[in-house]
């Protein structure tokens, strides 16, 4: 959870947009995630660097891809399941055959 600090840090006038310092607000995108923008000293809007919006997009579909198993378990959770060894010996593969692709990264 960010700490007060960090959030006031954060604050961006919206004056200072209208000041031509500009330039100066994305530079700070390199160092900080995001900004939030203030209008009559209310938050209006965020302004966050590219890396935090890869961050929270890849989130947000992870988090849809959850719900989406959630609701597969759930309709077919009467049915029983097929175990791995009959999957395995369907497809022809052999625990000697998974032990020799080694780990695997799934991005």
């Amino acid at each position: 959870m960010p700490s007060a600090t960090n959030i006031a840090k954060s604050l961006v006038p919206i004056s200072q947009f209208s000041k031509g310092q500009a330039s100066r607000i994305f530079d700070r995108l390199h160092n900080e995630s995001q900004l939030i923008v203030l209008k009559n000293n209310q938050p209006t809007a965020f302004i966050l660097s590219p890396d935090e919006y890869d961050r929270l997009t890849e989130l947000e579909e992870d988090y849809e891809l959850l719900l989406e198993a959630y609701e597969r378990l759930e309709k077919h959770e009467n049915e029983p399941g097929i175990p791995m060894s009959e999957v395995m010996e369907h497809l022809g593969i052999t625990e000697e055959d998974l032990d020799e692709v080694g780990d695997v990264v799934i991005e």
